[in-house]
């Protein structure tokens, strides 16, 4: 156990008795760290799902999400903007997703519709009609 304790601890040299500490050069180590990215809040991606994919108004509750996370970021309150930005994010690729399951829809009944599988619902004409006859 002595022996971990020798290990652990770092290597320090003994200051010689005849120097002192006010003839060692004195030095100031100053780390600087880089401050934390402040995070996205989507605001560009959110004001274009609420002009033109605003299914069930996800695009416009993004909309308001990206603001409160860029209130918040302005603030300086990171994690309450990093919250709101990842709702905004979450209800974006929301919308997004339902706008092209729609238009998947869409154009798969259009093209159906146009190529003839859809027929629109009209009873054949009279004379062809068995039900209709002399009674």
């Amino acid at each position: 156990r002595a022996r971990r304790m020798q290990q652990s601890l770092p290597p320090y040299e003994v200051l010689p008795a005849e120097v002192s500490m006010e003839e060692l050069p004195r030095s100031t180590t100053v780390l600087l760290e880089e401050p934390p990215r402040p995070p996205r809040d989507h605001l560009v991606w959110s004001l274009f799902t609420t002009l033109y994919g605003n299914f069930c108004c996800l695009g416009l509750l993004a909309f308001i999400f990206s603001v409160k996370s860029r209130d918040r970021k302005v603030l300086g309150d990171y994690s309450g903007a990093l919250s709101y930005g990842s709702t905004a994010k979450c209800l974006n690729i929301a919308a997004l997703v339902i706008n092209i399951v729609l238009v998947v829809i869409v154009v798969t009944v259009v093209a159906l519709a146009v190529a003839g599988v859809i027929r629109s619902a009209q009873p054949p004409p009279y004379e062809q009609n068995p039900f209709f006859g002399p009674t």
